[in-house]
């Protein structure tokens, strides 16, 4: 006797049989026991859930006999009685099934509808079953309307296709619509695990997980490739063997790349895709096994301790918890879109490895500069240990003189941190006018102990300036430092203080030699159309700190701006304006820049137009007499 492959002779025979279907299921069975039939189903999903499979059993439910031949409608046939034995060969004259791929012409569906006006020969109704509906022209869905909407007392309409939006809406208006979704992959591994039983076939769980996620969701796919691995592993199922049919890349693999790129270290992620391309693994599947174990790693963050979806027991549990808690939540999720995305782009590239790098290398391109392993514990999702108090800088002034704007004080407080980072210190409001006092040598400054982690990637320090309070305080380390008078802009070893901010939202610039004489170069050379894209904006948001004969120093805010071609590009346009210099860009925070300035200036412009307007005496009457008022937002200031 010939061989009979996994898919067919482990079709179900009935709907205790069905796997993945249950709202199908139920709702068929319900209305066979309660014979609320309809005249017309459609059956909708992709390839291999059961279109064809639940159309046979709804034809034998119609039809059965009983064992005993006295049967009726029913929801459980009983497969032994000749109608369901014919159905389930192929051979029974009432059941009639139509491939619409390749009978699609109004001819083949105008002969089919012809034997609708005879009644059955054999069994109790006339099932017509087109399968792959989608695929008639408009001529033959037109031929079948009249008919399909009033057919005869004894004949149903089964319709099944992967494409309902195929299918005209006069078709779909006339059907019951069923729509059979995708299985889960446990529950295909579940239908694996009782088939490879009854097969008495030994298979170990890491293979059916890999079978069952290969399959994609359909149950003919999952059965046609374990046919396939049990003929590749002569007789047996191990996790090797189906790996090795599948392509599918080895977990330690994924596991080995996602480390590399939480410690940032591009030489492993570069010497494991070589690996890979040695060994003839997929570059998309590894992508996609990626995706799947960041998947995780997402949960795990935001819900610690949390079981697999599929309740089964991944070996890989411990190290994908411990990788959970090396990598931030926001770089997981960076991760994850990549990986997603870039699967797309692997046919892009001359070469899937070449393209399956860059998209691993584009992290460690986007990963905040100065990253360490101390932030990680402040990005994650887990719940952290206190962090320890914010400094505070408790200022004792006597008697402040009264300031038309906010003074931005410079004070170089001597603490350790990886880069020199600004400290804003906002005075208090200030009191009943009284005669200046001039500012004290020294400021005490309270500050406490601190750890050495790098400060996080923001606008400002992490502690904001307090007013000044004549309080107790907890005892602290008491450091003295000197305060300057006037602030020196231009200085390397001193950073700057930003002024607070303006009630527009805008902090003001204090003027300074090297600040007025990088925007007008800058501007200049923007004028002049000389730089542009990356360049320009590398000019527009940079401050010049310092200035020799032949090297000047600017600081930029963001690394994508510290870019060697942008640098290069920019100090050949200086050449043009006669500045023969080479440029060092660093990078922390900028308080005077000339896109600040443009922006500062655009501000001022608008607060002359609005109070313009507001001030205009027929704006006053039509406000006052009728009413009316201006919309915020919808003045804009115009330069003449």
């Amino acid at each position: 006797m010939s061989y009979v492959v996994l898919a067919r002779k482990y079709r179900p025979r009935n709907f205790t049989e069905m796997v993945g279907q249950g709202h199908v299921v139920q709702a068929l069975s319900n209305a066979l026991t309660t014979q609320r039939l309809h005249h017309a189903y459609l059956f909708t999903g992709t390839r291999g859930v059961g279109k064809t499979t639940v159309s046979r059993i709804l034809a034998k439910s119609l039809n059965c006999l009983g064992a005993d031949g006295q049967g009726g409608i029913t929801a459980e046939p009983c497969g032994v009685c000749q109608a369901c034995t014919d159905i389930d060969s192929g051979r029974f004259v009432d059941y009639t099934e139509l491939d619409a791929a390749s009978n699609r012409g109004v001819d083949e569906v105008q002969a089919l509808l012809e034997q609708a006006v005879y009644k059955p020969v054999q069994g109790r109704f006339k099932v017509f079953m087109i399968d792959e509906v989608h695929m008639l022209t408009n001529t033959a869905f037109n031929a079948m309307l009249k008919t399909l909407e009033e057919p005869p007392e004894y004949l149903k309409f089964v319709l099944a296709t992967t494409d309902p939006q195929k299918v005209p809406v006069t078709v779909l208006s006339r059907c019951l619509q069923f729509n059979l979704r995708p299985m889960a992959p446990e529950t295909v591994q579940e239908h694996l695990v009782q088939v490879l039983q009854a097969e008495q076939v030994p298979a170990d769980a890491q293979s059916l997980r890999l079978i069952s996620r290969a399959a994609r969701g359909s149950m003919r796919d999952a059965l046609s490739l374990t046919d396939q691995a049990i003929a590749f592993g002569g007789g047996q199922l191990q996790e090797a063997t189906v790996r090795q049919m599948l392509g599918a890349v080895d977990r330690s693999y994924v596991l080995r790349l996602i480390d590399a790129l939480a410690r940032a270290d591009g030489a492993t992620v570069v010497d494991t895709v070589d690996t890979l391309r040695l060994n003839g693994l997929n570059a998309a599947t590894t992508l996609e096994d990626m995706t799947g174990v960041l998947q995780r790693m997402a949960v795990l963050q935001a819900v610690p301790g949390r079981a697999p979806a599929d309740g089964l027991e991944d070996p890989d549990e411990v190290e994908i918890e411990r990788l959970s808690a090396s990598l931030p939540a926001d770089e997981t999720q960076l991760l994850y879109s990549l990986c997603l995305h870039g699967r797309a782009e692997l046919g892009l590239a001359p070469d899937e490895y070449a393209g399956l790098t860059m998209v691993l290398l584009r992290l460690l391109a986007f990963k905040p500069a100065g990253a360490a392993v101390a932030t990680v514990e402040k990005k994650t999702l887990k719940p952290a240990e206190a962090a320890p108090p914010p400094v505070v800088a408790a200022v004792p002034v006597a008697r402040v003189a009264p300031v038309a704007a906010p003074v931005a004080v410079p004070v170089a407080v001597p603490v350790e941190a990886p880069a020199p980072r600004p400290v804003t210190v906002q005075a208090p409001a200030a009191p009943p006018p009284a005669p200046a006092v001039p500012a004290p040598a020294s400021l005490a400054v309270e500050v406490p102990e601190m750890d050495d982690a790098p400060w996080p990637e923001d606008d400002g320090p992490p502690w904001e300036a307090s007013p000044v309070q004549e309080s107790a305080a907890t005892p602290s380390r008491t450091v003295a430092i000197p305060v300057r008078h006037a602030g020196e802009p231009g200085r390397l070893d001193q950073p700057q203080l930003r002024a607070p901010a303006a009630p527009t939202g805008l902090a003001p610039i204090a003027p300074s030699e090297e600040g007025d004489f990088w925007f007008e170069a800058v501007m200049q050379l923007v004028r002049a159309e000389a730089i542009s894209a990356l360049v320009r904006e590398l000019g527009l948001q940079s401050q010049l700190l310092a200035r020799d004969i032949d090297r000047w120093v600017l600081r930029v805010e963001r690394e994508s701006l510290n870019q060697g071609n942008s640098r290069e590009r920019l100090a050949t346009a200086l050449q043009t304006i006669g500045h023969q210099v080479r440029l060092v860009v660093e990078i922390g925070t900028v308080v005077d820049s000339p896109a600040k300035r443009l922006a500062l200036e655009a501000e001022r412009l608008q607060r002359e137009a609005e109070a313009h307007i507001m001030g205009d005496p027929f704006v006053q009457t039509m406000m006052r007499d009728f009413g009316g008022k201006i919309v915020p937002g919808t003045l804009k200031a115009i330069r003449a």
